[in-house]
C-alpha cells in the first residue's frame, strides 16, 4: 500500500477580493473532454505508467492542467495526489486508486468545499481494461467541469478552501470517493459541501427527446450517517426533507433560480429527492456515510446506449460514450451553477450547528441557535409543513434567538442560516426539539 501525502495548507490568506464573472467556455470544455478521450481508455485497471494511453496518462494530464491553472494565479492552487490500494470483485488482484486534488486555500484552511468528477471510464465488461473506453460523458464531462471551475474560481479569493478533485476507481466500487471522504475525516476537515458531477454533458435522452432546460440534483433525506435513535428523532421532528444534503440541494436550487432571473436560458435545478438514480450510485455517497452534505449533479435525460457500452453499431443502433453525442453549451450551464454555488458557500459563514425550537402548546414559536464565527446576521426561514420549500424569511442581526408570533410550531417547519457581510449565505439548519434531560 502506498499513500501520497497532501501538502500542509497555509494558515492565512488574503481577504476576499472582488469576484470575477467569467462565464464557463463550451469550447474549453469540449477541448478538455476531447483530450481525456484521446487517452483511449481511462479504466482504473489500465496502465498507470504508459505516457499516452490509460488512467496514468489521464491523471498526469489532469494534474498538469491544475498545476498550469495554479501557476497562472500565483500558485494559488497546490496539486497533490492521494492513493490507496483497493481490492474487490472488480479488482481481485488489487489496484492502487489515485486521486488528483487541487487545493485553493481560503482564509479558513479547515472549512472545505469539494467539487469533483471521476476520471476513470469503462465499456460493457467492467473488467475490460484494454478496449477503447472514451467515457466522454461518463465522466470526462464531470472532470472537465472541475477543471473549468478551477480556471474561473482561481481568479478570486475565498473564505473557505476549495478542493478540485479528479477521482479514480468510481466504476470499480466508488473507491475514489471513499478515499477522499475518509481522508477528509482523518484530517478533520469541516466539509461544508460536496458537489459531485457525474454524467453532466448530454441533452438527448434514451427516447430521443431533448431535455436542455434542467439539470438533476440528487440528495438524501434521512441521513445515511444517522443511527436509529437519530433517525427516530428526525422522524419525530418531521425533518426527513431537511437534512444537510437536502438543504444543500435546496440551496443550489435557490442559486439557480437567481441565475434564471437574470438569464432566461439558464438551467432550472430539478431537486430529486433520492440519494442517486434508482438503484444506482455515485462518488458522493461515501461522503454521506460519514455525515457530510453531498449531492450529485446529473443530466436531465440520460442516454443509456452511451453509458458503459462497447463501441459498436447493431441493427442501425449506435452504442458508445463519444464526444459527438454531447452538448457543450449545456455542460457550460451546469458548470456555471456549480461555480455560483461554490462562490456562495465559500464566502459564507458555517451553518448554525443547531437550531432549537420552543413552542409546544403555544401560538408562537421561539427559535434559538448558536452564534457562528464570522456571521454578520442570520436568516430565519419557515414554511407550513405541507410544503417543501421555504416561504417566509426574517433577517436577524446581533441576536441568536427570535420569536415568531402566530407561527404555530405544530404546523410549521423552521430553520436558520448564517449570512456574511456581503450577503453570502450558508445552507439552512433545520430546527428541532430541545434536547431531553
Amino acid at each position: 500500500m502506498r499513500t501520497l501525502l497532501i501538502p500542509a495548507l497555509l494558515l492565512a490568506a488574503p481577504a476576499v477580493a472582488q469576484q470575477r464573472t467569467d462565464a464557463p467556455s463550451p469550447e474549453r470544455l469540449k477541448a478538455d473532454v476531447e483530450k481525456l478521450v484521446s487517452f483511449g481508455t481511462r479504466h482504473t485497471l489500465s496502465s498507470p505508467d504508459d505516457p499516452k494511453r490509460g488512467i496514468g496518462a489521464a491523471r498526469k494530464w489532469g494534474a498538469e492542467e491544475l498545476d498550469r491553472i495554479g501557476a497562472a494565479c500565483g500558485e494559488c492552487i497546490k496539486v497533490a495526489r492521494i492513493g490507496r490500494t483497493f481490492t474487490g470483485p472488480r479488482a481481485p488482484n488489487g489496484v492502487e486508486v489515485v486521486n488528483v486534488l487541487g487545493f485553493q486555500q481560503g482564509e479558513d484552511a479547515k472549512r472545505v468545499i469539494i467539487v469533483q468528477g471521476h476520471i476513470d471510464s469503462r465499456v460493457s465488461d467492467v473488467m475490460d481494461f484494454t478496449s477503447d473506453a472514451p467515457g466522454a460523458n461518463d465522466d470526462a464531462s464531470g472532470t472537465a467541469l472541475v477543471i473549468e471551475a478551477a480556471r474561473i474560481l482561481s481568479r478570486e479569493k475565498h473564505k473557505a478552501t476549495i478542493v478540485y478533485a479528479l477521482l479514480s476507481g468510481e466504476e470499480q466500487g466508488l473507491w475514489g470517493g471513499t478515499l477522499l471522504a475518509e481522508t477528509a475525516k482523518e484530517r478533520g476537515w469541516e466539509v461544508i459541501a460536496v458537489l459531485n458531477n457525474d454524467i453532466v454533458g448530454n441533452t438527448v435522452g434514451q427516447n430521443g427527446v431533448r431535455v436542455a432546460d434542467r439539470v438533476r440534483v440528487f440528495s438524501e433525506g434521512i441521513r445515511a450517517s444517522e443511527d436509529l435513535p437519530g433517525q427516530l428523532a428526525r422522524r419525530a421532528d418531521g425533518g426527513e426533507d431537511d437534512g444537510p444534503s437536502r438543504a444543500l440541494a435546496k440551496a443550489i436550487d435557490k442559486v439557480a433560480d437567481g441565475m434564471r432571473e437574470k438569464d432566461k436560458d439558464a438551467l432550472d435545478v430539478f431537486v430529486v429527492r433520492r440519494p442517486d438514480r434508482f438503484g444506482r450510485g455515485g462518488d458522493h455517497e461515501p461522503f454521506l456515510k460519514l455525515g457530510y452534505p453531498a449531492v450529485r449533479f446529473s443530466v436531465g435525460a440520460e442516454n443509456y446506449d452511451q453509458q458503459h457500452q462497447d463501441l459498436r453499431t447493431e441493427n442501425g443502433r449506435v452504442y458508445g460514450d463519444t464526444v459527438d453525442k454531447m452538448d457543450f453549451p449545456y455542460l457550460a450551464k451546469v458548470t456555471a451553477i456549480n461555480i455560483a454555488t461554490i462562490r456562495r458557500l465559500a464566502n459564507a459563514p458555517s451553518a448554525p450547528a443547531s437550531v432549537v425550537l420552543d413552542g409546544a402548546v403555544s401560538a408562537d414559536t421561539r427559535v434559538k441557535w448558536n452564534a457562528v464565527p464570522g456571521a454578520r446576521g442570520y436568516r430565519v426561514y419557515w414554511r407550513r409543513n405541507d410544503t417543501q420549500n421555504w416561504t417566509d424569511v426574517r433577517g436577524v442581526a446581533g441576536l441568536t434567538e427570535t420569536t415568531l408570533k402566530d407561527v404555530v410550531v405544530d404546523d410549521h417547519f423552521i430553520g436558520v442560516s448564517s449570512v456574511a457581510a456581503d450577503g453570502s449565505e450558508s445552507i439552512v439548519t433545520f430546527g428541532t426539539r430541545p434536547p431531553r434531560n
